[in-house]
């Protein structure tokens, strides 16, 4: 069983060309975390490592129980292919050979994923956020108390999917963390 690494998780920069910087200038809140595999990590492979992790499972399971939009690993499985637009409770909004960009179905939130080469070897694989705020573009936009409140619940969860992520990686491709 792998374990997780929570310090192998990082907080940082959003990378020049990401799909994600689009919402930062429109006044979203956005984050990105990154985490490092010694070895070539292709983007399907880690976009269905993601999602078929069972730390997303869990979210998977209340999106299907609570708003009626389930998902199975063969859906994560196209998804990460580019066979399909629409996973579980998301959209793709954008798309590119080492990343995507998937709206929720309130068009509230962002999720994006993306894979780098490391110089030397290894992959570099990225996950974000975006939430966008309620009146954006009327001179008013807001968070608002709840995802302020809950906002530092939304990191620690960023970091567990990222490392749900990477440990399944390991156990799919047996790639050295």
């Amino acid at each position: 069983m792998q374990r997780f690494d929570v310090a192998a998780i990082t907080s940082c920069e959003l990378p020049t060309g990401a799909l994600l910087r689009t919402y930062v200038g429109e006044g979203a809140y956005t984050d990105c975390f990154a985490t490092d595999v010694a070895a070539g990590v292709s983007f399907a492979s880690f976009v269905e490592a993601f999602y078929t992790s069972a730390a997303f499972k869990c979210e998977r399971f209340v999106l299907t129980w609570v708003v009626a939009k389930p998902s199975s690993d063969d859906d994560a499985r196209r998804l990460a292919r580019g066979e399909t637009e629409k996973f579980a409770a998301w959209t793709v909004e954008a798309r590119a050979p080492d990343q995507v960009l998937v709206c929720d179905y309130l068009s509230r939130t962002r999720s994006w994923l993306m894979v780098a080469p490391i110089e030397g070897g290894g992959t570099r694989l990225y996950f974000g956020s975006a939430v966008v705020p309620v009146g954006i573009g009327s001179g008013r936009a807001r968070l608002g108390f709840p995802f302020n409140a809950l906002l530092p619940f939304h990191k620690l969860y960023a970091r567990v999917l990222l490392g749900a992520a990477r440990g399944r990686l390991v156990k799919l491709t047996h790639v050295r963390l």
